[in-house]
């Protein structure tokens, strides 16, 4: 592609124009308003609807499900209410996130902004607004608006002026229209692909409840209490013991609660420090780790032979393997029998906890060992074809999600210069 050239005739210096051919001038020059909106500390349920950061998705899409309603003079509502055709401009907010921007159309009641907006009406006849939205997210997409921003800690803005002055390229207004048209109709399209995925990821999502729930809720046995079929049913440290920097992981309840134990770890402990901790109960594979505090009532089976410890949030089953199978016993923990037994006994509020002498009064089904093992196996299978499902609709969704600021690449694509 060619650069975007500035013309000169008769000594003087005429618009810039881009490879396409069309004129670029500044922002400012285009627009017949620019105003900031106002800053609001007090709420009213009978106020006037104030639009937020939040209230503006990266799509370029306003979200209502979550606004504040703010007290406000028919003046100020006079003077900030949103009109159809109206562009804000996300002056304020994180560095990633500022810059982003909507189109108003309508909604059923007034709609104020902000002071983290900037309201921008263009010039009827020579700039479409809906082609400025389009535009300003493309230079959001492409981190022109992270570049030119004045950051502080946690926060940044774009000055109005710096806005004003950066110059986009002007087609005639049929082609402005018909580009905006184009981009909201694939959009639209991107949006219908993301909401039927996202739909798909849920259902998916539910497969493995449905599975055990499938299986334990009909299953016919014996029930037996958690401490007969288990050797020992103890918890981690109770008091944090000298961390070292490297060394034998140290785990935390966060590590378990995603179904797996995540060794990714910032903590460690000493050999001498390990030989104390497990003095008494060394977790071993076979054994199952469950989450007791916060985020209560999810078992994993440890599947690993290397050394570790954990904290007190964290209780240590070790289940008896003559009477049953560790991966059924954690398959039906972490179904919805065994998740109903332990918000049975979670005691506080804040951080509910399930303890280890209501732990261990946990009733279990108790099929003969071989009819456990092959549930187990079946169940193992049915759950990894869940997770790979729910794998590739996540890679699916990844993909929609990119689709936006390639279109609007493309859309702009035969722009280029900075702000372009």
């Amino acid at each position: 592609m060619r650069p975007a050239t500035t013309i000169k005739r008769e000594g003087r210096e005429e618009a810039t124009r881009d490879a396409a051919g069309w004129p670029r001038v500044p922002v400012g020059e285009m627009l017949s308003g620019v105003q900031a909106g106002f800053a609001s500390g007090a709420r009213d349920e009978k106020g006037v609807v104030q639009l937020r950061m939040n209230n503006v998705d990266t799509q370029g899409r306003f979200v209502w499900d979550r606004f504040l309603r703010v007290p406000a003079s028919p003046a100020m509502i006079d003077e900030y209410r949103l009109r159809r055709g109206d562009v804000v401009f996300n002056n304020t907010n994180s560095t990633e996130l500022v810059g982003k921007s909507a189109l108003f159309q309508d909604h059923a009641e007034p709609v104020v902004y902000s002071n983290h907006f900037t309201r921008l009406r263009v010039r009827p006849g020579v700039l479409s607004p809906a082609y400025l939205s389009a535009w300003l997210n493309h230079q959001w997409q492409r981190g022109t608006f992270a570049e030119i921003c004045n950051q502080w800690i946690g926060q940044s803005a774009v000055k109005a002026e710096k806005l004003l002055a950066l110059s986009i390229p002007l087609p005639p207004l049929a082609e402005q229209e018909r580009m905006a048209g184009r981009l909201t109709k694939q959009l639209a399209a991107v949006e219908r692909a993301r909401a039927a995925a996202q739909a798909r990821l849920a259902a998916a999502e539910c497969l493995p409840a449905a599975y055990l729930r499938e299986v334990f809720e009909g299953l016919e046995a014996p029930r037996l209490e958690l401490r007969t079929v288990s050797r020992a049913v103890t918890d981690g440290t109770h008091l944090p013991p000298p961390f070292t920097s490297c060394g034998i992981p140290f785990l935390f309840v966060r590590n378990i609660v995603a179904g797996r134990i995540d060794f990714d770890v910032k903590k460690y402990v000493s050999e001498e420090s390990y030989a104390e901790l497990t003095r008494k109960h060394r977790p071993e594979r076979g054994d199952i780790l469950f989450s007791a505090v916060g985020s209560f009532g999810v078992a994993v089976v440890v599947e690993t032979d290397e050394r570790f410890v954990f904290q007190r949030h964290i209780a240590h089953i070790k289940p008896d393997s003559e009477k049953i199978d560790a991966h059924f016993l954690a398959m039906f923990l972490n179904s919805a029998d065994g998740r109903a037994q332990s918000e049975a006994v979670a005691l506080g509020c804040a951080q509910r906890t399930v303890t280890l002498q209501d732990l261990r009064r946990f009733t279990v089904p108790l099929p003969p060992l071989p009819a456990q093992r092959q549930i187990a196996a079946d169940l193992a299978r049915r759950l990894g074809e869940a997770e790979h499902l729910a794998a590739c609709i996540r890679e699916e969704l990844a993909a929609i999600q990119t689709l936006p600021a390639a279109l609007l690449r493309e859309a702009f694509g035969g722009v280029e210069g900075h702000n372009g």
